[in-house]
């Protein structure tokens, strides 16, 4: 045996999988509640504990191991740029790219107001940018200026205007604080940069974060960096696309993950048009490219989810479900309350059972709505014309669900169903008629991993364990 073992610690669950190099299997998979608040190889080693009664091999088989984590909310950024549309939003992409949540995001100057948010909010890195090479340089260097005269103790990564960086720089440098330089995120009004601030933000993760949470011991056992979860899944899904040497992938995808913080969006599809006649705006979009719906956790999010939603929209959405199913017995208002301050809560009823159903399909289909891209018409002196904004999904091949909902939930084909196209949302880009699969046994994160250094065996691996739903009368 050749056995890859690969850590996941999350923020609720330390997950670990064993993968076989020659016979290129998954030996087993097992999971044990994370100790962030005490020290976190104490869940590590209850879970390879539990991973050794799932499967058996011998630890001198183990030839290689991998980690990422997502403890302690993960790796968290504040965003501060010029024009929200723009720069700010290129920022944003670098920062998600790389893995991170973006806490807050601020526009334009900031002033005093802003400094206490971004404060308060305690983030690993704060992110500064803002203006084109050979634009705007005042808005910089004012929120260099704002950012070095405040309590922010976090790392602080300038990736603007580069005429100003050097400036904004030293500013930063004189209030104390940690400044690192990369490029301008957006060097041209037509062109977005982002690989050279991800690949900082990554090494900052790596060098002050994984300190701060107390992942020093991991990182020793598993003799190699940590790298941020969600950076683990973006690399899987481009490698389930795009496939690896001689193992094919699978087509263009969209990868829906369900959590009970966050709803993450991943897709991997050319940039294009609806038609060659539709005129194209915003800011260019990535080909491969992640969202995170801070907003949209099936339990620590479940009250807004309601609030967005509304009761009546989750009853519909029960009612679809199981038309049999007395609409009294579910009260979505009562248990979105339940499960909001009690996020460890499991379904007790069929009724509860149905209204966490309800929860995931409803954050499935706002979330993808928000990452895939919209149709808007428009007159001109021509007659109507349709504008592009964001990323057309409609032709993606392959939808692909991960995470408890799908693995541990019921019905998860309804789930994944929300994630395409819809006629109740005819401007959303989302895809048409994909090929859908659940990944069986949450193990994407592990294929990423995996996929650093044997990326055709992590690719056959992952394929093993893509099963196939049918969502054709889910809708």
């Amino acid at each position: 045996m050749q056995v890859c073992l690969m850590i996941d610690f999350g923020s609720t669950y330390t997950k670990v999988a064993a993968m076989d190099l020659e016979s290129e299997a998954l030996l087993g998979r097992a999971q044990s509640p994370t100790t962030i608040e005490t020290d976190i190889t104490d869940g590590l080693a209850k879970a390879l504990e539990n991973l050794a009664e799932a499967c058996d091999f011998r630890p001198e088989d183990v030839i290689r191991r991998y980690a990422c984590s997502s403890a302690a909310g993960g790796l968290k950024i504040a965003a501060v740029g010029l024009v929200p549309e723009l720069t700010l939003k290129a920022a944003q992409r670098a920062a998600l790219g790389a893995g991170a949540k973006i806490l807050c995001a601020y526009g334009y100057e900031i002033d005093k107001e802003i400094v206490g948010e971004i404060e308060a909010h305690r983030c690993d890195i704060v992110l500064l940018c803002g203006g084109t090479d050979g634009g705007n340089k005042n808005v910089i260097e004012h929120n260099a200026e704002m950012l070095a005269d405040s309590a922010i103790a976090c790392p602080i990564l300038v990736c603007g205007n580069r005429a100003a960086t050097h400036k904004a720089k030293d500013i930063l440098e004189t209030g104390g604080k940690r400044v690192y330089t990369a490029k301008n995120v957006l060097p041209a009004i037509d062109r977005v940069e982002v690989e050279p601030a991800q690949a900082l933000i990554r090494d900052i993760f790596i060098d002050h974060i994984v300190k701060a949470k107390g992942l020093g011991k991991a990182k020793s056992f598993v003799q190699r960096d940590i790298i941020p979860t969600p950076m683990a899944s973006l690399w899987a899904a481009a490698l389930l696309a795009d496939g690896a040497g001689s193992e094919p992938g699978i087509g263009s995808l969209l990868v829906v993950e369900v959590g009970g913080a966050t709803t993450n969006i991943h897709s991997v599809e050319d940039i294009k048009g609806v038609t060659p006649q539709t005129v194209v705006k915003g800011l260019p979009e990535s080909r491969v490219s992640r969202t995170v719906e801070g907003d949209m956790g099936i339990r620590y999010n479940a009250r807004t989810i309601f609030e967005i939603a509304g009761a009546g929209c989750l009853s519909e959405c029960v009612h679809s479900l199981d038309p049999a199913f007395p609409a009294e017995a579910a009260d979505p208002d009562a248990y979105t309350r339940l499960v909001g301050e009690h996020v460890g809560h499991v379904p007790q009823n069929e009724g509860e059972a149905l209204l966490d159903i309800a929860l995931a399909k409803t954050s499935v289909g706002i979330a993808t709505q928000r990452h895939a891209g919209y149709l808007k018409p428009e007159f001109t002196a021509i007659g109507e014309v349709f504008i592009q904004y964001g990323k057309n999904l409609l032709d993606v091949r392959n939808v692909i669900g991960t995470g408890g909902v799908f693995k541990y939930g019921k019905m998860p084909e309804a789930v994944l169903a929300s994630a395409v196209f819809s006629e109740d949302a005819p401007w959303s880009l989302r895809p048409r008629t994909p090929n859908a699969w659940v990944d069986s046994e949450y193990i994407l994160y592990a294929i990423g991993l995996l996929s650093q250094e044997y990326p055709e065996a992590a690719l056959r691996i992952a394929k093993k364990h893509l099963k196939p739903v049918d969502i054709s009368g889910e809708a």
